[in-house]
Formats: C-alpha cells, structure tokens, sequence
C-alpha cells in the first residue's frame, strides 16, 4: 500500500475537517463562560484540572522572571533565539516600512488615514506535545514592531527556553496557562490577566474554538486548523527533497495534512519510495506515517490543472518545484506563504529567516493572510472640511432619500458655516 495514496486532481478534496463539532463547541463555552465570570480562581481551576501548570505551581512571569530565564538558559540557545527574533524583527520593520499614512483631497477640505497599533494584545504559544517557542517569537516581535503598548503570553507549562523567548520579543508578562481557559483570561480578563483587544496565535482545537468565541468582543488573528503543506513538482523535482519537505510536515501530528500535487507519475512513485525509506529512521516515524495515510498525493494531467488544485485547496503552505517557476507562479493565487525552488524549504519559514509562520489553514487563505505586522495595526480614516462643496449638499439629498432629516439637517447646517 502507498504511504500517501493516489487521487487524480480531479478527485482530490479540498478542505480538510470542520475546525470544532458541536460538543467542543459547548465544552469550551462552559470554560470560557466560567473564566468571564470566575476570574483567575476558574482559570487556576481550569489549569489544575487540565495539567497547566508548571511543576512548582507558578503561572505568573513578569519582566524580571522572563529576564532570570533568559540567563539560565545556555549560551547557544540564547544566541539562536536572539538571531532568529532578530531577523523576524528586520521582516516585520520592513514590512511597517511599506505601510504611509494617507492625507489626500476631497470636496471641501482633506481626509486620510493613520495606522495605529492595537493597544493591549494576547498572544497563545501552544505547548502541547513539543513546546513552539518559534511560534511565540513570531506572534510578540511583529506586536512590538507595530508599536503595541501591552503584549501578554499565555502558554502552558512554560520551561525557561519559552521564557526566554518571551524575553527577547519584548513580551510584557507571560501567563502559564494554555487552552481554552486561556484564551477566555486574555478575552476578558481576570484579576492577574488584563483584557486585550486582540487575541493571535495558533492552538489546538480547544483554543481554535475558544478564539471564535470570543471573536466580536476580541479580535482575533484567525481560526487555525490542522497544519498544511502542498509540494506542487514537475518531473525534474527531487523525489527525496520532496519526501523530506512532506515528512517535515507529516511529523506535526496526525492531523498535519501533507500533500503532493505533480504532473508526473514516475516521480509519484519516486516520492513514494523515498517516504518509505525516510520514515524508517523517523524518530515520530508513527505520527508522520498516520498523517500522511490520511492525505495524498493528486496527479495531474498538466501544470494548469495542477495550479488550478492548489488555488482549491487554498494551502497553509505551497512549496513550488518545477523547471520553470514563472510558467507557474502568476496562476498561483491562494496560499498563506509560498516557497520557491528547491531551496525554499518550507521549515526554514518555521524557523525564523523572516516572513511569518502563522498562517490561515483549511482554505482560509482564500480571504485572509498570515499573521504580521499588519495584523495589529489599524488604517483608521480621518476627515477635515474647511469650504462648502457640492458634496456637502449631496450628503443632505442622500440622507433624506433613506429617511434621515435630522441627518439632512446636520450637513446644511454646515453649508452656512464652511
């Protein structure tokens, strides 16, 4: 049997499976209902119950802790987390970079926008099977590139190399406690966990349907699903550079959706073998294998039809490896990070070399981008009118076709006066 079964492109699905069913959907709103009305003695009891908490019982971390862990750690770990903050942090100041306020004409005066950063952010680091201090890089540099006033982690169980993390992105106070628990202090807050107007990071399904939750009193980044990677190859691709790419991906968990789309059928089969013989020396050889029987591999009549799947699927990440990329590339619309060539493996966006690896899934790159420094900014519009203008007659006509005199009235009263 293949390890990544065969579909055609046309048989291939699109989207994986729902993001929360209805009894999480309930359970989590019994937790995130009593954390709203308990504060931090049902976060605390949440915690306890589910494992949270560091093995001394610690779950608050200001500045000075975050720093006392910075310096406990080794010195090659410091340095690798401080290079890699350092070059997400030169991304995210490039990408503010491209960002001006506006100040334009109109009738009658000037109007513009500012962008203004988000002043108080909660930011989850999942800590599950392996704790992602990558991911909690990712989440705090952009929020203090943009100018956030208040940046909050919440993570369960945080040994020194997340605190660490939390140091040098410039976090203001950690909170050790993960979950759907978590995402509800962040939300509304608590006696030690201050309200925040946007909550960001990726989690499993408990905080996933938490954040969708809260969405409305908060704002959120976006919904994460299972992670996603589609290798889109020609023939000359490497079969074992895509196996590898594919089992980096499939190691996530068995959820983790690896996926192949190409052209060609020998090297399907290339690529097939080479899984087989890499998983053999896989230390999480059994999540990757369980992953990648439940995705596959879709071969396509041409590079057309091939591209024509991926914008379907919408992918997390899209690897490219063909022989010729821009025969490809313009017809590529929907991916959260796209990655070129044989070089650009889809780890090095994990880890740090600059764009960001919080990403949508489950086809939300159809509307929606990854987590960046725009995320916690906001193009807020401004207006000044210092002449009368047709416009401002307008606004009076218009206002009392849809009913509105005292509207009507508010705008003529202006005509006088500017």
């Amino acid at each position: 049997m293949s390890v990544l079964p065969l579909l055609s492109a046309r048989d291939a699905p699109a989207r994986v499976r729902a993001l929360a069913d209805e009894a999480l959907a309930e359970a989590v709103a019994a937790i995130v209902g009593e954390v709203r009305r308990g504060g931090d003695r049902a976060l605390l009891s949440h915690a306890r119950r589910l494992g949270d908490l560091a093995p001394d019982g610690r779950w608050r971390y200001g500045r000075e802790a975050l720093a006392a862990a910075l310096g406990r750690i080794t010195p090659e770990l410091r340095d690798c987390l401080s290079r890699s903050a350092e070059r997400i942090r030169r991304f995210a100041e490039a990408q503010r970079g491209c960002l001006s306020d506006l100040d334009t004409g109109i009738d009658g005066g000037r109007a513009g926008h500012r962008f203004l950063p988000v002043e108080k952010v909660g930011c989850y680091a999942p800590g599950g099977r392996h704790p992602l201090p990558s991911s909690l890089l990712m989440s705090v540099v952009p929020a203090r590139v943009a100018g956030v006033g208040l940046v909050q982690v919440a993570t369960p169980r945080p040994a020194d190399p997340m605190l660490a993390a939390a140091a040098l992105a410039g976090a203001d106070r950690v909170i050790g406690v993960g979950g759907a628990q978590a995402i509800a202090a962040l939300a509304y807050g608590t006696e030690s966990v201050a309200r925040c107007d946007l909550v960001v990071g990726p989690g499993n399904r408990w905080v996933t349907a938490a954040k969708k939750l809260v969405y409305g009193d908060v704002g959120i980044d976006m919904l994460a699903g299972p992670s996603e990677l589609v290798v889109l190859a020609d023939g000359d691709a490497d079969p074992e550079l895509v196996a590898a790419d594919l089992i980096a991906q499939a190691e996530h968990d068995a959820d983790a959706r690896p996926i192949l789309v190409t052209t060609d059928a020998a090297l399907a089969a290339a690529v097939q073998a080479a899984l087989s013989r890499q998983l053999a020396a896989l230390p999480e050889a059994a999540t990757a294998a369980a992953s990648l029987r439940a995705s596959f591999c879709a071969l396509a009549g041409d590079l057309e039809e091939a591209a024509a799947l991926c914008n379907r699927i919408a992918p997390e990440h899209l690897e490219v490896m063909v022989s010729e990329p821009g025969r490809v590339l313009p017809g590529l619309r929907n991916y959260g990070a796209l990655f070129v060539g044989a070089g650009s493996a889809e780890v090095f966006g994990d880890y740090g070399l600059g764009p960001n690896h919080v990403l949508p899934t489950s086809g939300g790159a159809r509307f929606t981008s990854g987590l960046s420094v725009l995320t916690f900014l906001r193009p807020a519009t401004w207006m000044r009118i210092d002449a009368a203008a047709s416009s401002l007659r307008d606004a009076a006509a218009l206002a009392r076709l849809e009913g509105l005199e005292g509207h009507a009235r508010a705008a003529e009263r202006r005509l006088a006066g500017v």
